[in-house]
């Protein structure tokens, strides 16, 4: 530009520089970008991995290989459904800080179709709404509140004991102690434990004279309705009219699960309406339920699904933690020496007989504050998450996820699997090392059930890594609501089983890698050698 037709410096500067007093306003953040820029596999391969390669039983590992070939987010087309997949502690946080009072999990199941062609009532996990904030509402006050769980510590204890008594039987069966299907004695265990929680019935899951084709029933439909549900969810509805066996099977099963479950809580209202007022420390879910004069319907369908909810997700976790504290003698002998120092100064029994509500809440309370027990926890449910992912519809907005615009009503997948074992948060991420929540401070006590409640915020980072990187029971109001319950069994069953034994590998047993049933679940059998201590 010639001198004389270049501006004066002044001038030039006077576009670049505020005024004076005049604060710079930000930069305009970019434009989120919409789904369809979003990364992904086609839809055809993405259901060719699914139903022709296995991907329904591998859906975990499919969590991982998303996030390294596509980044954290990614979007596919599960069956006729099309899900935005979040594989990003960072991203899972926005998603569920955007959920709004009334979170969902999803428009359209299998589990609300049942209850819509049966016209059975739905619970906790299918309802949505009012409805659902009702049975919430009640539900967290019985089993959320610090110290609910404590209130069921003495059945709790009675069952441990029956599982004790069987392990010592079974091992004396075999010449090496192995006990070679140690998730089948876990689900009898987890069976009778919630069946006393729920509706205050013995079955006798866990004895010789007990009813074995009733206990075996109830936990092959448990077993039925999670192996089937991401098989119904996936195949198209045409395809299932076509091939209808895995839609009635599973309709099958939620029938015998509803029956047994309406069975027991009858039995257990008419029981409570002949002998008149409880007495202390004999009470049940049932119980709380019908206090709150909630209808005798509601009650059926959130005890069924807690029925559902309380098996499988004990036993499977129980297996997995002794499984790898096998696999780790070091940690299962800091563990066993925490333990019996516990019995001697913290009120931690070493007896393994006797239900007494106050001794057994006595000892509940007690473990939850051993660190390296809930460490152990902690650890496992890092590695074998139950649920592997969890799902969220925000039903009333467009909302924005990293640089994405996700419309309302799309179903969102946090992909807990995938974050949990993240190198970035959790150095090794696939060695099972419960020290490493030992670095921070461990309160003891879960996310609460009201928003800005400070429990209900996540507190130090857990391990090295991002407080939203493990999220095994959720966060927030659509958080597990059996929580305290779950971690009082696990608990207490793990204290028991190292006070009386040392757990070692099934001799010539291979490597146990997980699958995907709706829930995470062991691959194969698990066998333990149980020696006597």
């Amino acid at each position: 530009m010639p001198p004389t037709l270049r501006p004066p410096l002044r001038a030039v500067l006077s576009h670049s520089l505020p005024e004076p007093g005049v604060p710079r306003r930000p930069p305009a953040p970019p434009r989120p970008r919409g789904l369809a820029e979003m990364p992904g596999p086609s839809s055809s391969s993405f259901i060719f991995e699914l139903l022709c390669r296995g991907g329904v039983r591998r859906l975990h590992e499919m969590q991982v290989h998303g996030r390294a070939r596509f980044g954290p987010l990614w979007k596919a087309r599960f069956g006729p459904v099309l899900t935005v997949h979040v594989a990003e502690p960072a991203l899972v946080a926005q998603v569920l800080r955007q959920e709004g009072p009334d979170p969902s999990r999803a428009l359209r199941c299998p589990w609300k179709d049942h209850r819509a062609l049966r016209g059975v009532p739905g619970g906790l996990l299918t309802l949505e709404g009012e409805a659902w904030w009702g049975s919430r509402r009640v539900l967290a006050r019985g089993l959320l509140q610090p110290g609910a769980a404590e209130a069921f510590a003495g059945p709790v204890a009675a069952a441990v004991a029956e599982l004790v008594t069987r392990l010592r039987r079974l091992r004396r069966c075999h010449p090496g102690g192995v006990v070679s299907d140690i998730g089948t004695e876990f689900n009898r265990f987890g069976l009778e434990a919630i069946s006393w929680v729920l509706f205050s019935s013995r079955l006798g899951c866990l004895e010789d004279n007990g009813d074995p084709e009733a206990t075996e029933g109830v936990i092959r439909c448990v077993g039925a309705v999670l192996a089937l549900t991401l098989v119904t969810m996936a195949l198209p509805r045409p395809l299932l009219r076509l091939v209808p066996a895995p839609w009635d099977a599973f309709c099958r099963a939620w029938d015998q699960l509803f029956a047994f479950t309406k069975a027991h809580v009858d039995r257990r209202v008419a029981a409570v309406a002949a002998r008149g007022p409880l007495a202390q420390g004999d009470t049940c879910v049932t119980d709380l339920l019908a206090r709150e004069r909630l209808p005798m319907s509601s009650i059926y369908g959130n005890v069924t699904e807690l029925l559902l909810a309380g098996v499988d997700t004990v036993a499977s976790t129980l297996a997995w933690s002794l499984y790898e504290l096998a696999r780790h003698p070091g940690a299962q002998a800091a563990l066993h020496r925490e333990l019996v120092a516990a019995t001697a100064t913290n009120g931690v029994t070493n007896g393994v007989t006797g239900s007494d509500g106050a001794g057994a809440g006595a000892t509940a309370a007690a473990l939850r504050r051993l660190p390296l027990l809930r460490a152990v926890v902690k650890e496992t449910l890092r590695l074998y998450p139950v649920i592997p992912a969890n799902a969220r519809v925000v039903p009333d907005r467009d909302i924005r996820v990293g640089e994405y615009l996700v419309p309302r009503q799309t179903l969102i997948t946090l992909c807990h699997y995938a974050t949990s074992r993240d190198s970035r948060f959790f150095p090794a991420p696939d060695t099972f090392r419960p020290e490493r929540w030992l670095r921070h401070r461990d309160p003891g006590d879960g996310f609460g059930d009201t928003p800005g409640d400070p429990s209900d915020t996540p507190g130090a980072a857990p391990g090295p890594g991002h407080p939203f990187a493990s999220l095994p029971f959720g966060l927030g109001p659509r958080s597990c609501v059996g929580r305290r319950l779950a971690e009082l069994q696990l608990h207490m069953a793990l204290a028991q089983i190292l006070l009386q034994f040392e757990v070692r590998p099934e001799p010539g047993g291979g490597r146990v890698t997980p699958m995907t049933r709706t829930l995470l679940a062991p691959g194969t059998p698990i066998g333990l050698r149980f020696l006597e201590r």
